[in-house]
């Protein structure tokens, strides 16, 4: 059973009882209310998806990117590289390779992101500028890095 959470009340006589819905499928439904909402501002039927592989000669997945582009902007949302994998260039070149194709799709601007313990430095070699630094995330001790690069002259 679904447990509610009371809004504290602004006054004596307006608390509001909320019901709780922690699942993926609500979260999609939030989700494409929004995007509903935004139709009526924009076009969204421009969003690419960008997706890069790269399989080992078993067949087996070692490195991958998975992002999109909308206008002058591209997001690296996921970009893993297996571990045996890292170190000898596989990363920044499947990076270069998304980068040639958001600035062919006329992007301007690419924004990724980033935990301490993972790849801020990898980046920052890469061109990338830190714009925003997420504190004590998800703790006291780590940090979330958002960086942007900016499509060279």
């Amino acid at each position: 059973m679904k447990s509610p959470f009371v809004s504290p009340p602004k006054d004596a006589t307006t608390a509001i009882i909320f019901d709780t819905e922690h699942t993926e499928a609500f979260g999609e439904l939030i989700k494409q209310h929004i995007s509903t909402f935004n139709a009526q501002h924009w076009d969204a039927s421009g969003r690419q998806r960008l997706g890069l592989k790269q399989l080992d000669a078993d067949g087996q997945l070692c490195a991958g990117l998975a992002g999109r582009s909308f206008g002058l902007w591209c997001q690296i949302e996921n970009f893993w590289v297996r571990e045996d994998y890292r170190g000898q260039g596989l990363g920044a070149r499947m990076l270069a390779a998304a980068e040639a194709i958001a600035w062919q799709r006329g992007c301007q601007y690419i924004l990724l992101d980033t935990l301490n313990f993972q790849a801020p430095e990898f980046y920052k070699k890469q061109g990338y500028v830190v714009v925003w630094q997420q504190q004590h995330y998800p703790h006291g001790d780590g940090c979330k890095y958002f960086l942007v690069k900016t499509k060279p002259e």
